[in-house]
């Protein structure tokens, strides 16, 4: 079974990549030229951050901490951005935390999955 984790590093970086380029354009794009939704904001946050960070930990799962640290700094300049930047979206503290949200059952599930494939077998 081929894991991502096996796969060339520039594969893997240009996915990534592409990736985080996706979310940056969905989060920073103005509003009405993206497609309508009737998903929650906050619940938009999470749902990406928790993608970005699941292709994260695929890519390079032992570095959860560096992934994570890195899809949380993202969420940080992104507010930011749409803060400054003159495309009508708002910085928004609420909107990290929904980012937050995403990131913390992403690393949860990569800890589970990690414990699980990593258990001994118990004594006959």
């Amino acid at each position: 079974m081929l894991r991502p984790d096996r796969l060339p590093a520039a594969v893997r970086l240009i996915a990534y990549g592409f990736a985080v380029a996706v979310l940056l354009y969905l989060t920073l794009a103005p509003g009405e030229d993206l497609p309508p939704t009737h998903v929650w904001d906050k619940a938009q946050h999470a749902i990406s951050w928790f993608v970005l960070t699941a292709i994260g930990l695929a890519f390079w799962p032992t570095r959860p901490a560096r992934i994570g640290a890195f899809v949380l700094l993202l969420g940080v300049l992104v507010e930011v951005l749409q803060a400054v930047l003159p495309f009508g979206r708002d910085g928004d503290v609420r909107d990290l935390l929904g980012d937050a949200v995403g990131v913390l059952p992403a690393l949860l599930i990569w800890l589970a999955l990690r414990r699980l494939a990593f258990r001994r077998p118990l004594p006959a």
